[in-house]
């Protein structure tokens, strides 16, 4: 059987239907089996989209492009914008998460240390949002969600203290810019 390098087999991918792949940590790609072009979505995703993203700059440009893998696309794109909804709902969680730990524990010696976490993911949250996620984040679930994770917990040999079952924050709050951990803290603080 024959060994290429991953330049060469780069090379042979972009001009044959034959694929390769790396079985284990060789490093060695080896020839794997014949691909239909449908098929390259499914087994390299990273060939499928330069493939694609080549024809579609040929299109731009006005050429004629009869074999775009259109339904993929359509759904690539869509997933674009989930990830990123993704994304900042995955920043939202920690940072309550965060959040409830200093309710809970306000005297812990750990509270410094996440206060400085909480500002660093209130901005990554900032920066991840985009005005068309407003009506797809559920602040409500996200706070139920960090509240499970915080409650068993015992930090410094001792239970939180109340912590809300509900969330007091808007969104616009816990995305403000510059990140206000002091009024989050605050407004976590007062009795419902």
């Amino acid at each position: 059987m024959e060994h290429l390098s991953v330049a060469a087999a780069l090379t042979s991918i972009k001009t044959s239907t034959e694929r390769w792949h790396r079985p284990g940590r060789s490093g060695i790609l080896r020839p794997w089996r014949a691909v239909v072009p449908d098929d390259l979505y499914d087994i390299d995703a990273l060939a499928w989209s330069q493939r694609e993203a080549a024809k579609l700059r040929r299109l731009a440009h006005g050429e004629r492009i009869n074999d775009l893998d259109w339904s993929h696309i359509i759904e690539e794109v869509e997933d674009v914008g989930l990830a990123q909804l993704r994304a900042c709902r995955s920043l939202l969680r920690p940072a309550l998460v965060h959040l409830l730990k200093l309710a809970g524990w306000p005297e812990s010696t750990a509270a410094p240390h996440w206060r400085g976490e909480l500002a660093g993911f209130l901005a990554d949250a900032r920066d991840a949002f985009a005005p068309s996620m407003r009506q797809r984040i559920d602040l409500a679930a996200i706070h139920r969600d960090a509240l499970q994770q915080v409650r068993p917990e015992f930090i410094d040999g001792r239970p939180p203290r109340q912590l809300p079952d509900t969330s007091p924050f808007t969104l616009d709050e816990i995305l403000a810019d510059p990140p206000d951990v002091a009024a989050l803290e605050a407004k976590l603080a007062r009795p419902a």
